[in-house]
C-alpha cells in the first residue's frame, strides 16, 4: 500500500513539473551534444594538426639551413608580420597582389556578410574609422536586416506554404497535418537542390581548388550563417569577371538566406513540432486564471442584478399612486 501511494505521488509530482523535467533533459542533452562534438572534432582533426605542425617545423629548419645568413628570430618576425597582414585579408604573394579587398564589389560583399551575420573574417577593417563605422553600421543594419527578412519571409510563406496546404486540404479533402508534412519535405528538397547541390556543382567548376564536397561545405557554412571563412569564392588570382562574380555571390547569399528562413518557418508551423516545442516551455496557469475571472465575473454580475432588482423595488415603493396590495386582494375587494 505504501509503495503504491509512493508511486502515485511520484507520478503526480512528475506530471505537475513535467515542463521542468523536460527542460532539464533538454539542457543535459545539449551539453552532451557539445561534448560529443568536441570529442569527434578532437579525434578527427588533432592528427592532421600534428602532421601539419611537423611539416612546417621541417620546412622552417630546411629554410634556415639553406639561408645561413638569416637568423631564426628575423625569420619569425617576418612570418609574424605576414600572418598579421593575412588575417586582415592582405597577402604578400605576387599572384594575389592584383586583388583588392576594398573595391566596390568586395565592399558590397563584405557589407552583406556583416548584415547577415555570416562574417567570413577573410576581410576586416584596417583603420580605426572603418572599425568605428562597422560598429555603428552593424548596430543599425542587423536589426534592419532582421526586420527586412521577417517581412519578406512572412509574405513569401503565405503563397509558398499556407495557401498550397489549405488548397489541398479544402479542395481534395486531405488531412491538413499530412499535407503540411509532405509539403515541408518537398519544399526542403527543392531548397536543398536549388541552393546547395546546384550551386555546389557550379562553385566546383568556377573555383579551381574546390571539389564538390568543399563547395557544398561552403554553401552550408554560408547559408547557415556560420561563416568560418576558410573557403571564400572569388579570391583566386586568375578569377575571371571577379566583380560580376562577387555581385552574383552576394545575391546568392541573400536569396539563399531567405529560402532557408522560409523552410525553417514551414517546419516550425508543423503541428507535431509545435507540440514537441511546448514540452520545454513554461506553462501558463491560464485555466486557473480563467476560472478565477469567471467566478469574479459571476459574482459581480449576480451582485449587479441583485442591486438592480432592489433598486427597482425601491423605485416602485416610492412611486405615487402605486398600490402595495396584491392582485388577489384587489379582486376580492371588487367582488365585495
Amino acid at each position: 500500500m505504501l509503495q503504491s501511494l509512493a508511486g502515485s505521488s511520484c507520478v503526480r509530482l512528475v506530471e505537475q513539473h513535467r515542463s521542468a523535467w523536460c527542460f532539464a533533459l533538454l539542457v543535459l542533452g545539449y551539453l552532451l551534444y557539445l561534448v560529443f562534438g568536441a570529442v569527434v572534432f578532437s579525434s578527427v582533426e588533432l592528427p592532421y594538426e600534428d602532421l601539419l605542425r611537423q611539416e612546417l617545423s621541417k620546412l622552417k629548419q630546411r629554410f634556415l639551413e639553406e639561408h645561413a645568413c638569416l637568423s631564426e628570430q628575423q625569420l619569425e618576425q617576418f612570418l609574424m608580420r605576414v600572418l598579421e597582414a593575412s588575417n586582415y585579408g592582405v597577402s604578400v604573394l605576387s599572384n594575389a597582389s592584383g586583388n583588392w579587398n576594398w573595391d566596390f564589389t568586395s565592399s558590397l560583399f563584405f557589407a552583406s556578410t556583416v548584415l547577415s551575420t555570416t562574417g567570413y573574417g577573410h576581410t576586416v577593417p584596417l583603420s580605426d574609422g572603418g572599425k568605428a563605422f562597422c560598429i555603428i553600421y552593424s548596430v543599425i543594419g542587423i536589426p534592419f536586416t532582421l526586420l527586412f527578412l521577417t517581412a519578406v519571409v512572412q509574405r513569401i510563406i503565405v503563397y509558398v506554404t499556407r495557401r498550397p496546404v489549405l488548397y489541398f486540404h479544402i479542395r481534395w479533402g486531405f488531412s491538413k497535418q499530412v499535407v503540411a508534412i509532405i509539403h515541408a519535405m518537398v519544399l526542403g528538397f527543392i531548397t536543398v537542390s536549388c541552393f546547395f547541390l546546384i550551386p555546389a556543382a557550379i562553385f566546383s567548376v568556377l573555383e579551381d581548388d574546390w571539389n564538390f564536397l568543399e563547395s557544398f561545405y561552403f554553401c552550408f557554412i554560408s547559408l547557415s550563417t556560420i561563416g568560418l571563412g576558410d573557403y571564400v569564392p572569388g579570391e583566386g588570382y586568375n578569377q575571371k569577371f571577379r566583380e560580376l562574380y562577387k555581385i552574383g555571390i552576394t545575391c546568392y547569399l541573400l536569396m539563399g538566406l531567405i529560402a532557408m528562413l522560409v523552410v525553417l518557418e514551414t517546419f516550425c508551423e508543423l503541428h507535431e513540432l509545435k507540440k514537441f516545442r511546448k514540452l520545454f516551455y513554461v506553462k501558463k496557469d491560464k485555466e486557473e486564471d480563467q476560472v478565477h475571472i469567471m467566478e469574479h465575473d459571476q459574482l459581480s454580475f449576480s451582485s449587479i442584478s441583485d442591486q438592480a432588482a432592489s433598486m427597482k423595488d425601491d423605485q416602485k415603493a416610492n412611486e405615487p399612486f402605486v398600490n402595495s396590495q396584491s392582485p388577489t386582494s384587489n379582486d376580492s375587494s371588487l367582488n365585495n
